[in-house]
């Protein structure tokens, strides 16, 4: 499945010594799977629905085989705020999942998911030995481990090879120059000057886009050594929305919000109109999921995938992305700690776990040994993704109590400077800065 990693509103959390439960303070005690046990029922709430539901929990199946004094009662369809409602109101939970990053440092700094960091250890679980090092940019807060990952998208380039071969390209771009200029080769239009077919669509609010200006192509940095935020100080910032609205203005600015239109708007990024699916769109930002979201559709094209391109100065980066997906945490009102530790573990670093359900709902496994899973790797599409999240480079955007605050500030920006509503950019940036750091002070 896809993850939103960005644009959840904020929600407070109170801290968990005004919710009462298990704050995790002391030692831990782990489970002795080889000891008897008396029945305990794991009250666990997640944010599955519908068919991803169905296979999630046939793969849970296999942990109330393997410990069959516990059962799991799940909770579907629990989003943040559901979470934060429920800590807030002592309400027992053993385990929750969560659709993305974005809440780690809420759910950490207030207490409300508990550090994990004695039970790995009690448990002889190392985090650098199983896990890349990618994934602990969003799992670990101020250094609390207060989540653990399952599953993560990685985002990269899909490219129509026929298309390509038509303007007479044999590889994809690895630079943002060679994007740039790729993008406007293959763009052609109609008669009427709308857009026939895109190159590519630099515009912030196109499909995935908005994850694409975490900045990662250009090795941004989002806040200084002092905390305050750095989208007015690293030129990276400046280099990135330049590049951004020279290639828009170079297609047509108002051509590409046309093309939007044209192929359906929002919706069509999860339908049959999709603009890369029905060959409109010759190179993609999207993630590892698009590989097999409509099977049919993809199955109709000659296409490949890559990692995104890199700003020129930072060649060195080609082969890492943004990642970021599933996160797993034990709440502070858990009634069986021990029990929830158990499942956290399980669900988090068995390998045939992880594999099983990647493959079912074609999202990147997160161990280093699921990783290297010959059968996920077999499939040249997705085995792009494998080697993105894998990549040490590879991250996700700094936690921050802000959640999604500092990247909603960011996404409203760009739209505006993409319209043109921005004179001076370099003052935009500085007081976009000035509303984040406003923002971090306000809490």
């Amino acid at each position: 499945m896809k993850r939103s990693l960005i644009g959840i509103a904020a929600i407070a959390l109170v801290a968990a010594a005004c919710t009462g439960g298990n704050s995790n303070q002391g030692p831990v005690q782990t489970v002795n799977p080889s000891a008897s046990h008396a029945p305990v029922t794991l009250k666990v709430w997640g944010f599955y629905t519908e068919h991803e539901l169905a296979n999630f929990t046939e793969v849970v199946q296999t942990f109330e085989d393997k410990y069959p004094w516990i059962t799991v009662d799940m909770v579907p369809g629990k989003q943040f705020g559901d979470i934060v409602r429920g800590i807030n109101a002592g309400t027992p939970i053993d385990a929750s999942v969560d659709v993305g990053p974005d809440n780690v440092a809420k759910l950490c700094a207030s207490g409300g998911w508990q550090d994990l960091t004695s039970y790995m250890q009690a448990d002889n679980v190392d985090f650098d030995a199983t896990f890349p090092a990618s994934v602990k940019s969003y799992t670990n807060y101020e250094g609390k481990q207060c989540a653990l990952p399952m599953l993560t998208d990685a985002f990269g380039l899909y490219y129509n090879k026929d298309l390509l071969a038509d303007a007479g390209y044999t590889d994809p771009p690895t630079t943002l120059e060679e994007l740039a200029e790729m993008a406007k080769a293959l763009t052609t239009y109609n008669a009427d000057g709308s857009i026939k077919v895109l190159g590519f669509n630099p515009l912030s609010n196109f499909y995935e886009n908005p994850n694409m200006y975490v900045g990662n192509a250009w090795g941004a940095t989002w806040y200084n050594d002092d905390g305050s935020s750095a989208f007015g100080t690293d030129p990276a910032w400046k280099q990135a929305f330049l590049w951004d609205k020279d290639l828009a203005d170079a297609i047509g600015y108002d051509k590409l919000v046309q093309f939007k239109s044209d192929v359906g708007g929002d919706n069509s990024e999860w339908n049959e109109q999709h603009a890369f699916q029905v060959g409109r769109l010759a190179l993609l930002y999207d993630g590892e999921w698009r590989t097999g979201y409509d099977p049919e559709a993809m199955a109709k094209l000659n296409f490949g995938t890559a990692p995104f391109p890199m700003a020129d100065d930072k060649t060195d980066l080609y082969g890492s992305g943004l990642i970021g997906g599933t996160v797993v945490g034990i709440p502070s009102t858990a009634e069986h700690p021990s029990e929830a530790w158990l499942f956290v573990k399980e669900l988090t670093t068995n390998a045939d776990f992880l594999s099983t359900l990647a493959n079912k709902l074609y999202n990147v496994p997160t161990t280093i040994e699921t990783l290297a899973d010959p059968t996920l790797a077999a499939d040249d599409h997705f085995k792009t993704f494998l080697d993105i999240a894998a990549n040490s480079n590879s991250r996700f955007r700094p936690l921050t109590t802000l959640g999604t605050g500092d990247a909603d500030l960011e996404a409203a920006f760009l739209v505006k400077w993409e319209a043109g509503k921005i004179a001076n950019l370099q003052q935009g940036l500085t007081d976009l800065a000035t509303q984040i750091d406003r923002e971090m002070q306000l809490g």
